[in-house]
């Protein structure tokens, strides 16, 4: 859902534009399929909730109610399978990861603070990342300017690649 755009929600993905956009945004891609399985999902959670309520039916070792319980969970069933193929097909498949704003939120994100820890200590690690959020700099910029360290050093310690295991 927040990949709809153009250019809007958190940006990292770009969904197909399956058909034409907003009447009133033109060049809008709207997360059809996306709401499209949330109705399905919204569904089989009623029926599951029909089915949880049929069940509680059985008096008497005696559930007259099994057939509306058979009903609700082949419908579910059909439901997801379909779902699931139609979301694959139509959303899935088109989506494309932008990488350039991944890029951009990678490193303009205050995590990478931890990677200083090691190296420089908690309380410089967390003056930066407090200068960096104040200031609304990158934590490179906020490092290099506080003195704490060099921008090659920068560079070999913090590399997000290595803490994610890549």
């Amino acid at each position: 859902m927040m990949g709809s755009g153009p250019r809007s929600g958190i940006g990292e993905l770009q969904l197909p534009a399956n058909e034409p956009g907003s009447s009133i945004m033109p060049g809008k891609v709207n997360p059809t399929q996306c709401e499209a399985l949330t109705m399905v999902c919204a569904q089989v959670m009623g029926n599951d909730m029909a089915v949880a309520v049929a069940g509680a039916q059985g008096h008497y070792e005696l559930n007259v109610f099994k057939p509306m319980m058979a009903k609700n969970i082949l419908e579910s069933a059909r439901l997801i399978g379909e779902g699931a193929v139609s979301f694959a097909v139509n959303c899935v498949d088109g989506i494309k990861a932008n990488e350039a704003r991944i890029n951009e939120l990678v490193d303009n994100s205050l995590m990478l603070v931890t990677a200083l820890n090691t190296k420089i200590g908690y309380y410089k690690s967390a003056e930066i990342a407090n200068k960096a959020h104040t200031e609304g700099t990158t934590l490179k910029a906020a490092a290099l300017s506080l003195g704490y360290l060099t921008e090659e050093e920068y560079d070999a310690w913090v590399v997000p690649s290595d803490m994610i295991g890549r």
